[in-house]
């Protein structure tokens, strides 16, 4: 039986979303590599960035600890938008494999949290990794949202409307 000639985007798609999807793994383990201090200083730099922005919206001020966690949940959502998007481009059934990306979620939440106990000043917290994991539904939620958005307007654009 011949093999389906796979289509060079569909080639260079996996390429892009496997490589971005590594690249985000790889810059979250880095942050949990930090020590503490490091950490520290990094939360208040973004801290000086993003209150002056909230006062002048008549929000906030943010504390250390929020833009921790929201930077954990952000981080996530990438990496649940990232995992969806790749999971996409190797399969037509998708949602019916929708358990790899949660699952790759919780597992790289864990091990971000176990990284984090080896690093001096640096602890390890349950709460981080429901954070995390939030995240990352709320990425394969935006990733879905997205896909169904597309295939709506490839099927309009078929029909000739």
């Amino acid at each position: 039986m011949p093999q389906e000639k796979i289509n060079p985007w569909v080639i260079a798609l996996r390429i892009l979303f496997t490589l971005a999807l590594i690249w985000a793994v790889v810059f979250i383990f880095s942050n949990s590599m930090e020590v503490a201090q490091v950490s520290s200083a990094r939360s208040d730099e973004v801290l000086a960035l993003v209150n002056p922005i909230l006062a002048k919206v008549n929000l906030g001020p943010l504390t250390s600890h929020q833009i921790r966690k929201l930077a954990h949940f952000a981080e996530y959502t990438l990496l649940g938008f990232l995992a969806m998007l790749c999971l996409r481009v190797y399969t037509r059934r998708f949602v019916r494999h929708i358990s790899w990306p949660l699952l790759f979620g919780l597992l790289v939440a864990n091990t971000d949290e176990t990284i984090q106990l080896l690093m001096a000043g640096r602890s390890s917290q349950l709460t981080d990794v429901w954070i995390d994991f939030s995240g990352v539904c709320a990425g394969l939620f935006v990733s879905l949202c997205l896909l169904l958005f597309l295939r709506m307007c490839g099927i309009l654009l078929r029909s000739g409307r």
